[in-house]
C-alpha cells in the first residue's frame, strides 16, 4: 500500500527511550533505532526495527504527540482521519475515538501540553481548542450521526473549548513555549500567520506577500520574542521577529518543511526539503558588523576651494575616458576567449527526442564550445540560447574553478521540436564568471558572450521547385549571376542536374520556398506560399552570396532591393498575432466567470450537504458537472490558443526579420542604423500578458519618429505616455510603421545622438522632396504611401526575371 506521507515524531514505548513513529496511510507503525560504532573509514550504522504496529480502520491524514492528560514518563499518539475523527493511542492499544463537530474537512493538527488541549483550523476556517479531558470523557464515536442514546442524555457531548475565525484555510500550526508561565500558538494561513495566546485571544498578526509553503517558530535570543522562518512559493526565506522582518534570503527550491539544527558544532544551520526530495543545509552567515563612525566635527568649508578642486576631478575624468575608456576592454577579451564550432554533418545518431514535426527524420548536429582562460576565475557558468522551436541536448554548463591557462571544451546537440519555422538560425553562447583580485578575492563578476550559426539544413530539406507562388522577392546584385548548386551545394536536386538556376527548399514544417538565379541579369527570385517562410532562405542567399564574393577576392559586391515594400503582407501577420491576444483575454476573463460559478455552486451543495435536514438538491449537482466541463474546455482552450499565440509571434518575428533586410537593402543603410531597425521592431524576445510586442514597437517607431525622423521641432517637443497598455487595434501601429518606411524612403536616417535629432526638413540627398509640415499633407503623403507600398504580390508584372519562363518545364 502507498503511503500517504511520513510524519517523523517522537514516542516512547514502555521505556524513557527515544522511538520513531511512521504514519501511513492505513497504519501506524512505530520504531527502535540503534547505532553501532563504525570499523575503519566506514561510519556509524544505524537500524530501525518494528517495535509494534496499528492497522487503522479509516484513512489517516496527520497526527501529533504528547503526555495527554499529564501522563509522565510517556507520550501518547493522537491520530487524525480524512472525516475528521481523532483516533488516540496508548502505545499498544487502542484508547478512544471522538468525532470532532462538523467537521467536513482536516486541517492542521497539533497539541498544548500546558494546557492539555488539541488545537486544530476546521473547514470553517476557524481555529478550534479541544480539551483532552472534554475528549476522554465524550461520547466514544462509534457511528458518525449521533445515536438515540446522546439524544437522551446519556454520555458527554463533546464542546469546544474555544474559537477564533481566522478567515482563510491554514497550512501548519506550531506552539512555542518562551518561558514557564505562557505559551504561543502559532497559525500559518494562505495569507497571513497568527500568533495567539492560550486561550485563543490574538497576540500578534502579520500579513504575508507571497504565498507561504511552510514556517517554523522558535524562541528568539531578545527576551519575549519569538522569530519565525517562513518559507514562500517565490523561492524566499524570510525571517520575521515576531512582526518585524529581520532577513530575506533566496533559496534554490520551494521548501516545503524547514527546520533549524547544529551539526558539526556549526549552530544556526537551516535545514530545507523540496517538493522533490531535495534536502539543503544552509547558513545565513556572519552577523552584521554593528560598528558607526564617529561624527566629524563640523567646519566651515571653503566653497571656492571646492571647486577649483572639483573642475581639476571633472578634467582628470575627462582625460581618461578619452585616451582609454572607463573600462580596460583589453584586459577583459583577455582573461577569457570562447569560440564555437558547429560540426558540418549529422551526428550519425540523432538526439532529436519527442519532436512535433510529422513522418520526417528530425537530424541533430553537434555544437562544441570552447573556454580558453589566461588567469584563474571562479563560478564560470556557461548558458546556451537557440531560438524555438529549437532546442539543445544541454543549455546549462557549470565550472567551479578554472586555473590558469585552462582548455575546456563541451558538446550539446541543436535539434527542430517544432512543426514551425524557427526566426533565426543563429545562437548564443553566454559565459559569466567572476575574476579574482587583490581587493576582491570573492571576484569581480563579468560576462562574455560568442554567437554561432547553425546550418539551414537543420531544419530544411531539398524540395521540388513551384513555378507558381503567392509571395515572390527579387533581390538585385552588381555582379554576375553565381550558379545555385555551388550556393547550396547540400541542397542539389539529382534529377534536375540541368536546371542550375532553379533550385527547391522544403522545411521540415511543410512549407516549400524556391529560389531562381536569372541567366542573364543580376537578379535573384525567392518565392514561397507563405511570406514569412521567405526570410530565411532570403538571408541565407545573401550571406553565401557574400563569403563567395571573399573568397574570390571581391571587395565591392553590394545587393539592392528595388520593389515595393511588402507591407500588406506584413500587416496581416501583425493582425493575426493580435487578433490572438485578443481572443486570449476573451478565454481567460470567460474562464474566470466559469470558475466563480463552480465556487458559487460548491458552496450551496456544501451549505445543504452539512444541514442536518438537507433541502432538495434542485438540480445543483447537474449545475456543478455541467460547469465543471466547461471550466476544463475553457482551461483547454487557453492552453490551445497560447500555443497558437506563441508559433504566431515566431512566424511575425520571422516577417520582421525579413521587412527590416528589404528596408536595408532599399535605402542602403549601415550597420548601425539597421541595429537601430532591430531594437525597434524585435524589442521581445517572447509575449506576455503584461507587455505585447505591438504595444512595444509602437512606442519605439514614434519614438524614432518623434527624434531622429521628426518633421518639425513642434514634433519633437511631444513626449510619449510612460505606461503601455494594450491598443483596442493595430491601426495606429500600422499608419506609424507606413510613415517610417515614408520618412526613410524621403531621406530619413536613423539616429540616436542628440545632435542628430534635429528637423530633417533640409535638403535631401538625391533631391528628395521634403516632409510636410501640416496634417493636410500627412494625410496626402499616407495616400501616396499606399500607392508606393502596395501589395507585394504584383512586383513580379513590374520588374519581371527575363528567365522565368524557363521555369514552366519544372513539373510541379
Amino acid at each position: 500500500m502507498e503511503d500517504s506521507g511520513f510524519w517523523r515524531q517522537e514516542a516512547r514505548e514502555g521505556t524513557e527511550m527515544l522511538h520513531l513513529a511512521v504514519l501511513h496511510s492505513r497504519k501506524l507503525c512505530v520504531y527502535s533505532v540503534s547505532g553501532t560504532l563504525g570499523n575503519v573509514e566506514h561510519g556509524n550504522q544505524y537500524q530501525i526495527k518494528l517495535m509494534y504496529e496499528h492497522n487503522l480502520q479509516r484513512i489517516a491524514c496527520n497526527m501529533t504527540y504528547g503526555s495527554f492528560g499529564g501522563v509522565k514518563g510517556r507520550d501518547l499518539i493522537c491520530i487524525q482521519s480524512m472525516d475528521g475523527m481523532l483516533m488516540v493511542f496508548e502505545q499498544e492499544s487502542y484508547a478512544f475515538g471522538r468525532f470532532l463537530p462538523g467537521s467536513l474537512l482536516p486541517g492542521p493538527l497539533a497539541y498544548s501540553s500546558r494546557t492539555d488541549s488539541f488545537i486544530t483550523v476546521s473547514s470553517c476556517r476557524q481555529v478550534e481548542s479541544y480539551k483532552y479531558q472534554v475528549l476522554a470523557f465524550a461520547t466514544d464515536a462509534d457511528k458518525r450521526q449521533e445515536t438515540e442514546q446522546q439524544k437522551l442524555g446519556s454520555g458527554k457531548r463533546l464542546v469546544v473549548d474555544w474559537t477564533l475565525n481566522i478567515g482563510e484555510q491554514a497550512l501548519d500550526i506550531c506552539i512555542v513555549s518562551f518561558n514557564q508561565s505562557a505559551s504561543s500558538v502559532f497559525v500559518l494561513g494562505e495569507r497571513n500567520f497568527f500568533c495567539l495566546k492560550d486561550n485563543g485571544q490574538i497576540r500578534f498578526m502579520k500579513k504575508l506577500d507571497c504565498s507561504p509553503s511552510c514556517f517554523l517558530p522558535y524562541c528568539s535570543v531578545s527576551e519575549g520574542t519569538i522569530n519565525t522562518l517562513i518559507g514562500n512559493h517565490n523561492n524566499m526565506l524570510h525571517i520575521y521577529q515576531d512582526v518585524t522582518l529581520k532577513w530575506a534570503t533566496q533559496l534554490p527550491h520551494v521548501p516545503v518543511a524547514v527546520r533549524v539544527g547544529c551539526l558539526q558544532d556549526l549552530k544556526g544551520v537551516i535545514v530545507t526539503l523540496s517538493d522533490d526530495g531535495h534536502l539543503q543545509c544552509s547558513y545565513l552567515g556572519t552577523d552584521p558588523s554593528l560598528f558607526q563612525a564617529p561624527k566629524v566635527e563640523s567646519r566651515e568649508l571653503n566653497y571656492d576651494e571646492l571647486d577649483i578642486e572639483l573642475k581639476e576631478l571633472q578634467k582628470i575624468i575627462k582625460d581618461v575616458n578619452k585616451s582609454q575608456g572607463v573600462w580596460p576592454m583589453i584586459e577583459k577579451e583577455d582573461d577569457l576567449k570562447v569560440s564555437a564550432m558547429v560540426s558540418p554533418n549529422f551526428d550519425s545518431v540523432s538526439q532529436a527526442t519527442d519532436v512535433e514535426v510529422g513522418t520526417d527524420l528530425v537530424r541533430s548536429v553537434t555544437v562544441k564550445v570552447t573556454l580558453q582562460n589566461r588567469v584563474a576565475l571562479q563560478k564560470a557558468k556557461l548558458s546556451v540560447y537557440v531560438q524555438p522551436p529549437l532546442v539543445l541536448t544541454r543549455d546549462q554548463f557549470t565550472f567551479e574553478f578554472m586555473a590558469p591557462e585552462m582548455t575546456r571544451t563541451v558538446a550539446f546537440s541543436v535539434y527542430l521540436k517544432g512543426s514551425y519555422t524557427p526566426p533565426e538560425l543563429e545562437g548564443n553562447a553566454v559565459v559569466s564568471y567572476s575574476r579574482p583580485t587583490d581587493r576582491n578575492p570573492d571576484g569581480i563578476p563579468r560576462v562574455i558572450q560568442c554567437k554561432f550559426r547553425l546550418p539551414l539544413k537543420l531544419i530544411c530539406l531539398p524540395g521540388q521547385p513551384s513555378k507558381t507562388a503567392s509571395h515572390k522577392l527579387t533581390i538585385d546584385t552588381n555582379k554576375s549571376p553565381v550558379s545555385l548548386l555551388s550556393l547550396f551545394p547540400g541542397f542539389a536536386n539529382q534529377s534536375e542536374d540541368d536546371q542550375v538556376n532553379v533550385m527547391g527548399f522544403r522545411f521540415l514544417g511543410g512549407s516549400q520556398v524556391t529560389l531562381l538565379a536569372s541567366k542573364t541579369s543580376q537578379r535573384y527570385r525567392i518565392q514561397s506560399e507563405q511570406f514569412e517562410d521567405l526570410w530565411l532562405v532570403t538571408n541565407e542567399l545573401i550571406i553565401r552570396l557574400q563569403e563567395y564574393f571573399e573568397k574570390q577576392g571581391i571587395k565591392d559586391f553590394a545587393c539592392s532591393f528595388s520593389g515595393s515594400m511588402p507591407l500588406q503582407e506584413y500587416f496581416e501577420l501583425i493582425d493575426h498575432h493580435f487578433e490572438l491576444r485578443i481572443n486570449g483575454e476573451k478565454l481567460e476573463e470567460l474562464l474566470s466567470e466559469r470558475a466563480v460559478q463552480f465556487r458559487a455552486i460548491q458552496r450551496r451543495l456544501l451549505t445543504r450537504f452539512k444541514d442536518k435536514t438537507p433541502a432538495p438538491l434542485q438540480h445543483l449537482d447537474t449545475l456543478l458537472d455541467g460547469t465543471y466541463k466547461q471550466v476544463i474546455a475553457l482551461a483547454d482552450a487557453v492552453e490551445e490558443n497560447q500555443d497558437n499565440l506563441f508559433q504566431s509571434f515566431t512566424r511575425l518575428k520571422s516577417a520582421t526579420h525579413l521587412v527590416i533586410l528589404l528596408i536595408g537593402l532599399w535605402q542602403k543603410l549601415s550597420a548601425d542604423q539597421i541595429a537601430i531597425l532591430e531594437a525597434a521592431f524585435l524589442p521581445l524576445q517572447q509575449d506576455t500578458p503584461e507587455l505585447g510586442w505591438e504595444e512595444t514597437v509602437d512606442a519605439a517607431i514614434s519614438h524614432l519618429l518623434k527624434t531622429c525622423l521628426s518633421k518639425s521641432s513642434k514634433e519633437q517637443a511631444l513626449n510619449l505616455s510612460s505606461q503601455l497598455s494594450m491598443p483596442k487595434d493595430t491601426s495606429r501601429l500600422k499608419k506609424h510603421i507606413t510613415l517610417l518606411c515614408d520618412r526613410l524612403a524621403k531621406g530619413g536616417r536613423l539616429c540616436l545622438s542628440t545632435d542628430a535629432a534635429a528637423p530633417q526638413t533640409m535638403v535631401m540627398p538625391g533631391g528628395c522632396t521634403t516632409i510636410p509640415e501640416s496634417d493636410l499633407e500627412e494625410r496626402s503623403v499616407e495616400q501616396d504611401s499606399t500607392e508606393l507600398f502596395t501589395n507585394h504580390k504584383h512586383l513580379i508584372a513590374e520588374t519581371p526575371i527575363p528567365e522565368v519562363s524557363s521555369l514552366q518545364g519544372v513539373s510541379e
